[in-house]
């Protein structure tokens, strides 16, 4: 069975894709504005998390309780969240309560409520989230490593600090929807059982009258030094580890993939084998790989205790040093069928290929179909993979420490304290 793409672009600059799934009784839509963390300042962060939270305690008619029943009743299961890039919203449901469904989300983007008590309420939503955040020591190093791999805001997450929710303000809110919550290369995609002549009718009906509006230029920082260390008193360390790759635009992305791929995917890669069966150094170690729009980085991380941490990191150092010596045909074969076995789920999976269509569209500014990512696939040989790791071998490594010793980390980089 073979899916059929659609794609619509309407006058207020809104981009409707659609990817036809008949052999389903379900759909899956995903709402994809540019709204996310990029677009927040220093005075202001986590005020699109605060409000991704905010606009669905009520719509159009519908007080909070009654959004809530309402897509209970319609049986959708739905989510919402931030990004670096956008505010997302999405959600899976029977075919036939699609346009229902989406009569409620064009409400939740153009017409929320916005009322005092319930912006409190989801304040204290944030703040939940951010002391959820604090305890979580393996995010936490993460998180730093993202700062130091990407320039704020791009590096941020989506939570804030506590200092900058709390001095968030219902106006400081309202001004972020005004400006930045618009149609303007925001994406609506769908892929389920649906008919496409419907579909573009509905979502005229629904968001054609849905207001462009001119944003601004958005605030761009500094990053975190090479090294940080952030002492915690524990037994555990916690170490970050990532350089810089190519993003999902560039063509060698699949290259980049497949290589970290080989060192990360499955019980067989690399640092699975080499720093936890066979040396015990830590408890848990992965690597992938992380794609902005224009810029992209291999994000490594693994869990150790102190005495063993330094073990840790050189080790994983080593391993990547190593990478550019080549991969062998049995990792390539190993990591093929993962790839492959990922592809076929994702097929069955309305959701997932709505999510895949926004994701497409924004990186490349086409849809990919399945038969696309088949054929990159069965491009992709050992001799591919070494050519690209002999140009791009990982270099300029940025480590985050959590723990209570700091590491010796190479000479060529600078180091800083949290």
């Amino acid at each position: 069975m073979r899916s059929t793409y659609y794609s619509e672009s309407f006058n207020n600059g809104l981009t409707l894709l659609a990817e036809s799934m008949p052999w389903l009784q379900s759909a899956a839509f995903s709402i994809v504005i540019p709204a996310g963390v990029q677009r927040e300042e220093e005075s202001n962060r986590g005020v699109a998390n605060l409000l991704c939270d905010w606009v669905q305690r009520g719509c159009g008619d519908l007080d909070s309780r009654q959004y809530v029943e309402a897509l209970d009743n319609l049986g959708v299961a739905r989510g919402g969240g931030v990004s670096s890039s956008h505010l997302s919203f999405g959600g899976a449901l029977l075919a036939e309560n699609l346009e229902a469904t989406l009569g409620i989300y064009a409400d939740l983007v153009q017409r929320p409520h916005f009322l005092p008590d319930e912006f409190e309420d989801a304040k204290q939503v944030c703040f939940q989230e951010l002391r959820a955040l604090e305890d979580d020591l393996h995010q936490q190093a993460m998180l730093s490593l993202r700062r130091q791999m990407y320039p704020d805001p791009w590096g941020w997450h989506p939570t804030g600090t506590l200092a900058s929710v709390e001095s968030l303000t219902e106006e400081v809110a309202r001004a972020y929807f005004d400006t930045w919550v618009r149609p303007n290369e925001a994406i609506i995609a769908v892929a389920g059982n649906f008919d496409w002549g419907r579909l573009k009718e509905t979502i005229q009906k629904l968001f054609g009258n849905w207001k462009s509006r001119p944003g601004k230029k958005s605030y761009l920082g500094s990053t975190l030094p090479e090294y940080v260390h952030i002492p915690f008193d524990s037994s555990q360390t916690h170490v970050g580890l990532g350089f810089a790759s190519v993003p999902i635009s560039n063509p060698d992305f699949y290259q980049a993939r497949a290589a970290i791929g080989i060192m990360s995917d499955g019980m067989s890669s690399r640092l699975f084998s080499e720093v936890r069966e066979k040396r015990g150094l830590c408890y848990t170690v992965y690597a992938s790989c992380n794609s902005l729009k224009t810029q992209g980085a291999v994000l490594s991380y693994a869990g150790t205790s102190t005495e063993r941490a330094q073990e840790t990191l050189d080790v994983m150092i080593e391993e990547f040093n190593e990478l550019p010596k080549g991969v062998r045909q049995d990792e390539l074969t190993r990591l093929k069928a993962r790839f492959k076995s990922g592809i076929i789920m994702q097929q069955e999976s309305s959701s997932s290929r709505a999510s895949a269509l926004a994701a497409d569209w924004y990186h490349l500014g086409r849809i990919r179909t399945m038969e696309e990512l088949e054929t990159i696939l069965d491009g992709i040989s050992v001799d591919t993979i070494n050519a690209y790791l002999e140009k791009n071998p990982p270099k300029n490594y940025r480590v985050t420490t959590i723990g209570a010793k700091r590491l010796e980390v190479p000479s060529e980089i600078s180091s800083g304290d949290a």
